[in-house]
């Protein structure tokens, strides 16, 4: 009897006594030079955060920045200030981020030091790695080669992928239009010296294509006006995707292309949607975006460089992102066969 009373007791004690909720995943900045550190940190530590949000906390951050880069230069301090204030520890290095840190987000403006960031990085813990995610095409693939090799879950995207605008239209249910056999995307554009010219803003067009169209294109070709910059990628089943980046208008627009219809929508809806699904990838460790699907996207945008310097000729993406597989294997130390 005393062992019958001691088994309907047990439920009724731990009932009473439930086990102490799991800490917050820590989650560290890498680059304080954007204001998605802003953005993103009052999302997720926000007290009334729920689902993903509630499970990481920002605790950490790295000011970096980049001195031959204007928006960087002038705003890593007010960020970093902005970051204090909220009670986020600031730290010396990137690896005193990875070592404080349970997942990871590089944020620093500009591409260029993404790669040595990721590497020192890639430890096995989540890591996000904001637009543009690097310099290069090679740099993306060394990036995700890293990641590989290192068993570090990664990706890369823009808001845009996530916000309503786009995902409302990619998935759009209407029977009657048919499927999707085309798109138009306009969204501001600017450039950066240091980075191919999508990279640096069209990246928000781009990647909105590919969240209409997924991947397939084969090639792309760009020419430029005085209002706009306009590149066109084929698909290999004849699909279409046009991004126009527009020159001093900062307004977004998409326009899909059904087999019996057309639907279109305008605007930014903020960064909620992005901020949540990257925190699903925190506490998930699956990544939102395939990294093929992320290599192809920064090879359309290197192609379209390509492109207008050839006087606006189709550019294989398959030949260029032969070329920089090349190429990051040699930044990543990798020996070639036959070596």
């Amino acid at each position: 009897m005393r062992l019958r009373f001691f088994m309907l007791l047990t439920p009724l004690v731990l009932a009473s006594n439930p086990l102490p909720a799991a800490e917050p995943l820590r989650a560290g900045i890498i680059g304080c030079d954007t204001s998605h550190v802003i953005a993103f940190t009052k999302v997720i530590n926000d007290p009334q955060a729920t689902g993903a949000a509630a499970k990481v906390q920002v605790t950490c951050a790295f000011p970096g920045g980049s001195d031959d880069i204007p928006d960087s230069r002038n705003r890593v301090e007010p960020y970093t200030k902005q970051l204090k204030e909220q009670g986020i520890e600031i730290v010396g290095s990137v690896e005193k981020v990875v070592e404080q840190s349970d997942v990871i987000m590089i944020e620093s403006l500009d591409g260029r030091p993404h790669l040595e960031q990721f590497r020192k990085a890639a430890k096995g813990k989540p890591v996000f790695i904001d637009k543009p995610a690097a310099s290069s095409l090679a740099e993306v693939v060394a990036i995700f080669k890293l990641a590989e090799q290192t068993k570090t879950p990664c990706y890369s995207s823009s808001a845009l992928r996530f916000g309503d605008t786009v995902a409302d239209l990619a998935k759009d249910d209407d029977k009657a239009k048919g499927p999707i056999v085309g798109c138009s995307v306009a969204s501001p554009y600017s450039t950066e010296r240091h980075h191919p010219d999508l990279f640096w803003y069209g990246i928000h067009g781009v990647e909105s294509i590919y969240t209409l169209l997924g991947t397939g294109c084969e090639t792309v070709s760009r020419t430029e006006g005085k209002f706009a910059t306009v590149a066109v990628g084929k698909w290999r089943d004849g699909r279409i995707g046009t991004f126009t980046g527009l020159k001093g208008n900062h307004d977004y627009a998409f326009t899909v292309f059904h087999e019996k219809g057309i639907a279109a929508a305008q605007g930014f809806s903020g960064y909620e949607p992005h901020v949540r699904e990257m925190c699903e990838f925190f506490v998930s460790r699956k990544p939102p975006v395939t990294a093929d699907e992320t290599i192809e996207i920064y090879a359309f945008m290197q192609a379209a460089d390509e492109s207008l310097k050839n006087d606006g000729r189709p550019v294989s993406l398959h030949e260029v992102i032969k070329r920089a597989e090349d190429q990051a294997a040699e930044l990543v130390g990798e020996k070639h066969a036959g070596n």
